[in-house]
């Protein structure tokens, strides 16, 4: 039996956790981050700005309660 193959497996599952522990503390930090009064501001800046645009994207009410779903 080859010897190899087991190894190569446990670090596939390595890779796959830290993959995915990595992705939930980013996530997590960017949830609390937004929470923030910077976070908030950066928000109300990204809402500002889409707003000015005369033409093309519009930031409509329900766009609006969809961004702020988004903060979570």
């Amino acid at each position: 039996m080859d010897s190899k193959k087991p190894e190569a497996n446990e670090k596939t599952k390595s890779s796959r956790r830290t993959f995915f522990i990595r992705a939930g503390v980013t996530v997590g930090a960017a949830a609390v981050a937004s929470q923030t009064p910077l976070g908030q501001a950066v928000v109300q800046n990204v809402a500002e700005a889409v707003t000015t645009k005369p033409d093309g994207y519009h930031l409509t009410a329900h766009i609006k309660k969809y961004y702020q779903t988004t903060l979570v």
